[in-house]
């Protein structure tokens, strides 16, 4: 395997970089809203709740371009990293609907937690993979 000096985000790369940032700034304003909600703001409940829904449906549209940049760029851990961010969330959001807050809180936390470190992973320049000579 060669790797080059330079290292080049392709278009798939970017594509994942760019919903990956749509899902970390998506997922920044739940604890906004919750807290809101939790100071008396008994409307922001539903901002909470919208958000939940965007959130979730970029995990989703994550997921995908994650398959992308497997099969393409013969890369699997963002597919894997991807899946468990998304299936914390899916626990997370029917945790919610359920009103069990003593596993959405802390759940939400950790999904949080685990968006940023994958946010910081996907924005750190990779060494392109050439094809080794035959």
């Amino acid at each position: 395997m060669v790797i080059d000096a330079a290292p080049m985000t392709t278009p798939t790369g970017w594509a994942l970089r760019a919903v990956v940032s749509a899902h970390m700034v998506a997922i920044v304003g739940q604890p906004v809203f919750a807290g809101v909600y939790l100071t008396g703001d008994y409307d922001s409940l539903l901002w909470h709740a919208i958000g939940a829904d965007v959130v979730t449906s970029i995990g989703y549209l994550q997921v995908i371009a994650a398959i992308v940049v497997w099969v393409r760029l013969r890369r699997a851990w963002p597919f894997l990293s991807t899946m468990a961010v998304v299936a914390a969330e899916t626990v997370q959001y029917f945790a919610g609907l359920d009103g069990a807050l003593w596993l959405h809180i802390p759940l939400g936390v950790m999904t949080v937690a685990a968006l940023v470190v994958q946010f910081i992973a996907v924005w750190r320049p990779l060494p392109r993979r050439e094809a080794r000579d035959a």
